[in-house]
């Protein structure tokens, strides 16, 4: 539980740090400018808005809301993901077109898993609340007073001559 609660608490801070290591490993591993290029407009930036789209789609499901702790699969994408992203920021040769795509996939994937468990924590409460309102709508069946039907009253309009 205290693994599940770690990374409910890193959401956040991860959207700030992982687009920051992206420029810190440019510069601690001394890439070209090309590279700074790539980095400044393309990686930080998704790594940023795809890290908070992601939280806000994880902190909206009610289940974590409730534990403030994210699911196993949760853990699993985010590690994996973070894990990609992080070995990016180290612009190994000959590796790095490799970790750059398990990234983008992860990423993906991982945006795709939110989806799925959002639609079915949504659709199962969705039934809830259906199920009750048509329940609490409906005469109790054991109730001993048979109402009879109401009255029927027509009112027929008649148009004079004159």
């Amino acid at each position: 539980m205290w693994l599940r609660q770690a990374f409910f608490r890193w959401l956040l801070p991860a959207a700030f740090v992982l687009p920051l290591w992206m420029l810190v490993g440019w510069a601690i591993f001394g890439q070209s400018g090309w590279a700074l290029l790539w980095v400044l407009l393309m990686a930080v930036p998704a790594v940023f808005f795809g890290q908070l789209i992601l939280t806000l789609l994880t902190r909206s499901r009610p289940s974590v809301r409730a534990e403030r702790a994210l699911s196993w699969w949760d853990v699993a994408g985010f590690g994996l993901w973070h894990g990609l992203t992080i070995a990016v920021g180290f612009f190994i040769d000959g590796a790095f077109g490799w970790l750059l795509t398990g990234a983008i996939i992860a990423g993906v994937a991982l945006i795709w898993l939110q989806l799925w468990q959002l639609w079915n924590e949504a659709r199962g409460s969705g039934a809830r609340i259906r199920e009750t309102i048509v329940w609490s709508s409906k005469p109790a069946a054991d109730s001993g007073d048979r109402r009879r039907a109401p009255e029927v009253v027509v009112i027929e309009e008649f148009r004079s001559r004159d």
